[in-house]
């Protein structure tokens, strides 16, 4: 697991055995706030004893960005701490999220003491505030990526915890594309210092606009090379040519996972419009 520090009081924590996941580390004066965990207990456990040991910062708020397994699985660690989420977030997780977890069971010891911990503090709309020590932290629904996404932003010190929705390159294959474009858009004009990504690098300040358009040109990009596909004598051949790089992203952050992402993006799009197309 990989450490850094984007302000006085904030830390990053970036996976090194899943997907560059991050999350990330709020300490004020009365404690820290959390900012979803790491897949793997290991390096969550990790983050609890550089917090609670080194800093002397007992964790007293956990927030979920979103339901997904590697933003929540290490939630159970925190057992004293107040959780915080979209109350489709605590939804999903009493759903989709414990099938997860019996998943990940099967699948090693690394999760066999992973237990779903459901958000004890929920909202729906507008935003959600955290007061704790001398941080402030709001919350706000942000679908696209997942239904229940929301992102966070740490007033004093301007740094947005973005989550999934921004990473190397938008995946919406569990949300919505329309929704995705909603929260990019939302995003645009504000005054970020720094945007903690839910995986990969950091995004700086001066980097944040072309992000957030970069990550939109993507989206229309797709759109518009699948609709030509659509148009095409072998629709599902043409979508084969359909790469990363010609909706404007590289195949290279995340160890190449994005190719991955992109092509499942592609496919969820493409039966979208067809759908769409046929029912006309």
């Amino acid at each position: 697991m990989q450490r850094e520090r984007v302000a006085d009081d904030i830390y990053v924590f970036t996976s090194d055995l899943y997907a560059q996941v991050t999350a990330g580390a709020v300490v004020t004066s009365e404690g820290a706030i959390l900012i979803d965990t790491l897949a793997f207990p290991e390096e969550t456990l990790a983050i609890k004893n550089f917090l609670e040991k080194r800093l002397s910062c007992p964790v007293r708020v956990v927030i979920n960005t979103h339901y997904h397994a590697d933003h929540t699985f290490g939630t159970y660690l925190f057992g004293n701490a107040l959780v915080v989420g979209h109350a489709l977030c605590r939804e999903l997780i009493d759903t989709r999220g414990r099938k997860s977890i019996e998943e990940a069971r099967h699948n090693g010891p690394d999760f066999a003491h992973v237990i779903p911990i459901l958000p004890s503090m929920v909202f729906r709309t507008g935003t959600l505030t955290i007061h704790l020590g001398d941080k402030t932290v709001e919350l706000w629904h942000s679908p696209g990526h997942s239904p229940d996404s929301v992102v966070c932003l740490v007033n004093e010190d301007r740094v947005l915890f973005s989550a999934d929705t921004l990473m190397p390159v938008p995946y919406f294959v569990d949300g919505s594309y329309e929704d995705f474009i909603r929260s990019l858009q939302a995003l645009q004009g504000q005054t970020f210092e720094t945007v903690v990504q839910g995986h990969g690098e950091v995004v700086l300040r001066g980097e944040v606009e072309s992000k957030l358009q970069e990550d939109l040109e993507y989206l229309f990009r797709l759109q518009k090379n699948i609709e030509k596909a659509l148009k095409s004598k072998n629709p599902d051949k043409a979508l084969e040519r359909i790469d990363i790089e010609s909706c404007g992203k590289s195949r290279i952050p995340l160890n190449g996972i994005v190719q991955n992402l992109h092509v499942a993006n592609l496919r969820t799009l493409y039966r979208q419009l067809r759908t769409a197309q046929l029912a006309e």
